[in-house]
């Protein structure tokens, strides 16, 4: 029994690790994002499809906290003005962000995980790889206008954009220090910040300026003035086109999308700030009732096995509890924070796992109301939407894409990248 489960597994892992389903004998999976599809790795004469990134200079039109044009269809940004001195720390925060020598091993930096060409998200992989390729439960969600988040995380246990960094900073399966003093002391060591912390607050590297520099460069990280924005907030008739409106009556009335991706009159960050049970995530609670566990054999793959003999392999995948796991409060099980949906289209894969792999899987999974499972959302049952209407969901949800998420990009990429 244990060596015939070995054997699957050795088998499993080989298929994932060429880009194949961790089911075995299923068909490829399609391409994720803009990057390398990964299929036909196992083919002598594949050649790559990833991009090259090059180092643009960035937009010097463009203010470090987002041109007005940028901001249409978003809201006042409250912390945004009055902060001293706020052009050096967002320079500081912008170093830090690409310095994989803040990682326990010299590695990681933030944006491996958040790669602003893939909209500050990931789109090559379905959970975030941290240190030493330690896979995460989660899907690395995009920055982009995360400054107008309440609480941050899928699961909302952070308030703050300044306390919400030292998580990765000290997560063992993201950069994996083993302490705040440990992250200082490497910081401070390091030339490359002679004079850059006082310049920005005064005083030296600490939890409290680290944070807040890092807070300063994710708030420059706005993106509105859509084609939506345009057509909505800006009075631009042509701006979306007609199947992306006929998407957007069908997202405010029968897909009852709006119920959850708030509009408002004056702008819409497309949340209700809220947490939903979806479904999503609910095979593996299911799975143990099954008598069966998941066991990852690469990144975001798994492989459904019996228990018999689980002792004697690696890790089994957690069950992801969602809110519960910050509130205790048993109806919060399952439950994930409401996405924002601007720049959609630019950062799959999708849900809190990146199990979706495109906007239409996620209309798909929405019209068929979701994954029955007991606390789900009362708001979850079937839609019935034509195939034509989902293909006009998905025009609408393209046309959700700010105007400036190249200049973004390119800006960020003029980093000097610690090493």
């Amino acid at each position: 029994m244990t060596i015939m489960l070995a054997e699957k597994l050795f088998i499993a892992f080989a298929a994932t690790s060429l880009g194949l389903a961790a089911s075995l004998g299923s068909a490829t999976e399609p391409p994720v994002g803009p990057g390398d599809d990964r299929r036909g790795y196992d083919e002598v004469d594949y050649e790559t499809r990833s991009r090259r990134v090059d180092s643009p200079r960035p937009q010097e039109s463009v203010d470090e906290r987002g041109d007005s044009a940028a901001r249409l269809g978003l809201p006042p940004l409250e912390r945004d003005t009055g902060q001293p001195r706020l052009a050096e720390r967002i320079a500081l925060g912008r170093l830090l962000f690409f310095d994989r020598r803040l990682s326990g091993n010299g590695t990681m930096s933030c944006a491996m995980c958040h790669v602003p060409e893939h909209g500050f998200a990931h789109n090559e992989m379905r959970v975030a790889i941290g240190i030493e390729g330690r896979s995460g439960r989660r899907n690395a969600p995009t920055l982009m206008n995360a400054a107008y988040q309440p609480r941050l995380f899928y699961d909302g246990r952070e308030f703050s954009l300044e306390t919400q960094v030292w998580s990765p900073l000290l997560a063992a399966n993201e950069m994996g220090n083993a302490s705040v003093g440990m992250v200082i002391e490497t910081i401070s060591a390091l030339s490359d910040y002679d004079g850059l912390f006082e310049a920005a607050f005064d005083r030296g590297p600490s939890m409290e300026t680290v944070g807040s520099a890092l807070a300063s460069y994710q708030r420059t990280l706005l993106s509105g003035d859509s084609p939506f924005d345009r057509w909505l907030y800006g009075g631009e008739d042509s701006a979306m086109s007609p199947a992306a409106q006929r998407g957007f009556g069908l997202f405010t009335g029968k897909a009852r999308c709006s119920a959850c991706h708030v509009i408002g009159r004056d702008w819409a960050l497309f949340t209700d700030h809220g947490y939903h049970n979806t479904g999503v995530g609910a095979e593996l609670a299911a799975s143990r009732k099954r008598g069966t566990a998941h066991i990852p054999v690469a990144p975001g793959e798994r492989l459904e096995v019996s228990t018999q003999g689980l002792r004697h392999l690696g890790g089994v995948a957690e069950v992801d509890l969602g809110r519960y796991e910050v509130t205790r409060n048993p109806d919060d099980r399952g439950r994930f924070r409401t996405a924002m949906l601007r720049n959609v289209a630019l950062t799959a894969p999708y849900m809190h796992d990146g199990s979706l792999a495109t906007l239409e899987d996620v209309i798909r999974f929405y019209d068929a109301g979701g994954i029955p499972n007991e606390t789900l959302d009362p708001l979850m049952r079937p839609l019935g939407l034509t195939g034509s209407e989902q293909t006009e969901l998905v025009e609408f949800l393209e046309a959700l894409t700010g105007g400036n998420v190249a200049a973004l990009a390119a800006r960020a990429r003029a980093t000097p990248i610690g090493n």
